[in-house]
């Protein structure tokens, strides 16, 4: 339980390699928020997890090899957020921009193809708005974290 089959440094070293990549992947994967993840997308992510689990640990299923990396994880996750709190370059490589989907009634087909986003969905985003149809719509955006803000005309 607390004898460690691969050094510290080693499993430090792990964690960082694949919180890295991780945020690398999910970076490029598009912009979601966990409310509008599909049953696919949560499948993936539970894969995921275990899929880089034996990365992290490299066989080691000690109790202080997993807590090493969950204080590696966790604090990593930390700076992450400090760095872009700090500085807007850092921000929009990790978080992106946001994107306009729609300016004065147009709708640019490119960006909802881009962050995969249907009509329903857009359509949906108008009506929580209190927005009937694009036409009404001074400006639309996809936001860093997947939303969809609307401002009306």
């Amino acid at each position: 339980m607390f004898n460690m089959a691969v050094p510290w440094w080693e499993l430090v070293l792990r964690g960082i390699a694949v919180y890295t990549f991780l945020i690398f992947i999910l970076r490029i994967s598009g912009k979601r928020q966990i409310g509008q993840m599909a049953p696919f997308d949560l499948v993936m992510l539970l894969i995921l997890s275990n899929a880089v689990q034996n990365s992290m640990n490299g066989g080691d299923n000690s109790l202080i090899g997993g807590l090493l990396i969950a204080g590696v994880l966790v604090g990593i996750n930390f700076l992450v957020g400090f760095a872009t709190f700090k500085s807007k370059k850092v921000e929009e490589f990790i978080e992106g921009r946001p994107q306009v989907v729609i300016h004065n009634g147009v709708i640019y087909e490119e960006v909802m193809a881009k962050y995969q986003i249907s009509h329903h969905e857009l359509d949906a985003a108008l009506r929580r708005s209190g927005c009937e149809h694009a036409g009404n719509v001074r400006c639309a955006m996809i936001e860093n974290t997947g939303a969809i803000s609307v401002i009306v005309k």
